[in-house]
């Protein structure tokens, strides 16, 4: 069981409201009409729709145009280092599981130099939300080749093209053992964004989101085939999955009925390069968070926290002779 402060216990007792305004910090310096825009818009509705309490509220974040994230959220906020959003998001919700952690990496933020932490965080299933920002480039370094970039790219650092397959993420996570919920989105279909960001937020777990999202700035065309032809955006709906509106049915009739409890199925569904699978492809409840598992039951107070460190610090103190110790 939780211990809360008496300060915590009369929050909760009162009605909390809040406005879009309210997780609104400062103005986005993304490019006009890049993705980021409308996952930024999808993630402040959803702590106003959730009353999610900005003190109680953290983004973290990497390097990258989506690790801008933090700066436009008025929460908590943590811009790290390049790969490295994973462990300290892990090590906030270690020592502080009462807050909501979200993570925000982009695709060479988290599957090229903190590769190894991604596949660590899956395997951990902490109770982390996390985006993956991926438009299949660096963008704020100027146009250079990412993980994800298609073959044939030509960029910065492949100027005849890019020579390798792209990672997928989807299958890569797939692939992790502990995973837990796996999910796609686009980022010009605002309501089915919408619809897996509350999904991913609502899962008790490593809530795992890839958004394919425009870059106007290096790769201003490259998503127009599936952006122009919905036939190429396939939808996944299940009663245990997404729901889509009846207007988003219309317009995206390529349809498949997929149970997210099947996981076998799910890396069948990523591993398409016809089509973008929007939707959850996986989700199991069932998977035991390692911070439920390593949960300490003492109440993290400063004093406690100043005892600990004392202890560790003494160990390496040189006393004086006759010293009271």
């Amino acid at each position: 069981m939780d211990l809360m402060s008496p300060t915590e216990c009369l929050l909760q007792l009162c009605d909390e409201h809040f406005e879009l305004e309210d997780y609104k910090a400062g103005v986005p310096r993304w490019c006009t009409g890049c993705g980021d825009n409308a996952i930024l818009a999808a993630v402040q509705r959803l702590c106003r729709d959730e009353s999610l309490r900005p003190e109680k509220t953290v983004f973290v974040s990497g390097i990258g145009c989506s690790s801008r994230f933090p700066h436009y959220m008025a929460t908590y906020g943590f811009h790290g280092i390049h790969g490295r959003a994973l462990p300290v998001a892990e090590g906030v919700k270690m020592s502080r599981p009462d807050l909501t952690v979200f993570v925000n990496t982009g695709d060479g933020d988290c599957c090229s130099i903190g590769a190894a932490h991604w596949i660590h965080a899956i395997r951990y299933n902490m109770n982390l939300t996390v985006f993956l920002h991926d438009n299949q480039i660096y963008g704020l370094t100027k146009k250079q080749a990412s993980p994800t970039s298609p073959i044939g790219t030509k960029s910065n650092t492949t100027p005849r093209g890019s020579y390798l397959e792209a990672l997928n993420p989807l299958t890569v996570t797939l692939g992790v053992q502990n995973v837990s919920f796996v999910a796609q989105a686009v980022d010009w279909a605002p309501d089915m964004l919408y619809d897996i960001v509350k999904a991913a937020y609502h899962h008790r777990g490593l809530s795992f989101v890839r958004i394919i999202q425009r870059c106007p700035e290096w790769l201003p065309q490259a998503l127009d085939p599936w952006m122009n032809d919905p036939a190429k955006v396939q939808v996944l709906t299940h009663a245990d999955g997404l729901q889509p509106s009846a207007g988003t049915l219309k317009l995206y009739k390529n349809q498949v009925a997929h149970d997210p409890i099947n996981i076998d199925r799910a890396r069948e569904i990523a591993s398409q390069q016809d089509v973008i699978p929007v939707g959850i492809l996986y989700r199991n409840p069932e998977v035991p968070c390692y911070e439920d598992l390593r949960r300490s039951t003492k109440l993290v107070t400063p004093s406690f926290v100043r005892a600990g460190l004392n202890a560790e610090l003494d160990k390496y103190t040189v006393w004086p002779e006759n010293a009271a110790q």
